[in-house]
C-alpha cells in the first residue's frame, strides 16, 4: 500500500490530488508531501496550469485532523499552522494558474487550501465553509486573510464568525466559487478550464496572474505602472511574435513560454 498522501500526474495540465480518504484531512505529513509536490511543479517548465482536487466523494478536504490539536497547545507558531501557512503560500505563489476542483465538501483548512488557488470549480452537492469557531478555534491557514479578499469583508466576517456552511450555488453567488458543476463532473470541468488556459500564451498568462495578485497591495497608479512593465516584457517575448504570426497565418499558435 502506498504511503503517498499527495499524488501528482504531471503534464501541461498537472493534476495534484490529495490522497488521504475518506476526508483528505490536512495532517502534518500531508502538508509536507504537498510542499514537496509543489516544489516539483515549480521546477517543471512544461506545466501550464494546475488542478488541485481530492480523492473520493465525501470531501475535497475536510480540514485539519482534530487529533493533532492537543499537540499544538501553546506552540502553533512553530508547528502545524506555520507549516501550512508556508505551503499554502507556495501554492498561491505558483507562477502558473491553479484551479481547485472541489469535487466534494471543502471545510476549514480544506477551504483555506482552495482559497489559495486562483479559481474554484465546485460540485453542485459540495458544501463549503470555515466552521473553526464551532470547535473554539479560528481559521489559521490564511482564511481570515484570503477570504475577505475574495468575497469582501462583511461576507467573510459572517462566514467566519458564525461558522456557517454554504452550498455550492450560494458560494458561487457570493463570488467564492467561479463555476458549479453537475454532480461527478467537477474534475472534468476544471480540467477543461485548465486546458483552455494552457492553450493561451504562457508568458502572458504568468505575467497577468502576477499583476492581478499584486493589485491588492498597490495604489492604482502603482498597479498601472506594474502592468506597463509587464506589458513591456511581454512585447519583448517570442510568444508575442508567435501569437501575431499565428493570427495572420490563421493557425493555432505554438507558444513556448519565452
Amino acid at each position: 500500500m502506498s504511503d503517498a498522501l499527495v499524488v501528482v500526474a504531471p503534464g501541461p495540465v498537472t493534476l495534484l490530488r490529495l490522497a488521504n480518504p475518506p476526508l483528505n484531512l490536512v495532517t502534518v505529513e500531508l502538508t509536507r508531501q504537498l510542499d514537496a509536490s509543489l516544489a516539483a511543479i515549480e521546477a517543471d517548465r512544461d506545466v501550464r496550469c494546475v488542478v488541485v482536487t481530492g480523492t473520493g466523494d465525501r470531501a475535497f478536504c475536510a480540514g485539519s485532523d482534530v487529533k493533532e490539536f492537543e499537540s499544538l497547545r501553546g506552540r502553533v507558531g512553530e508547528g502545524k499552522l506555520h507549516l501550512e501557512k508556508a505551503v499554502y503560500r507556495r501554492l498561491a505563489n505558483l507562477a502558473v494558474p491553479t484551479i481547485a476542483a472541489i469535487q466534494a465538501d471543502a471545510l476549514g483548512g480544506g477551504l483555506e487550501l482552495a482559497l489559495s488557488c486562483d479559481l474554484r470549480v465546485a460540485d453542485e452537492a459540495a458544501r463549503l465553509g470555515l466552521p473553526e469557531v464551532r470547535l473554539g478555534v479560528m481559521p489559521g491557514s490564511g482564511g481570515t486573510q484570503r477570504l475577505p479578499r475574495i468575497v469582501g469583508v462583511a461576507r467573510a466576517k459572517e462566514m467566519i464568525l458564525t461558522g456557517e456552511i454554504f452550498g455550492a450555488r450560494e458560494a458561487m453567488a457570493m463570488g467564492l466559487v467561479n463555476r458549479v458543476s453537475e454532480h461527478g463532473q467537477t474534475v472534468s470541468d476544471a480540467t477543461d478550464l485548465a486546458e483552455t488556459i494552457a492553450t493561451r500564451g504562457p508568458f502572458a498568462v504568468r505575467e497577468a496572474k502576477r499583476a492581478i495578485d499584486a493589485a491588492g497591495d498597490m495604489t492604482l497608479d502603482q498597479g498601472l505602472a506594474h502592468e506597463l512593465d509587464a506589458s513591456e516584457r511581454i512585447f519583448s517575448s517570442q510568444d508575442m511574435m508567435e501569437g501575431a504570426n499565428a493570427f495572420f497565418e490563421k493557425r493555432p499558435p505554438r507558444f513556448t513560454g519565452e
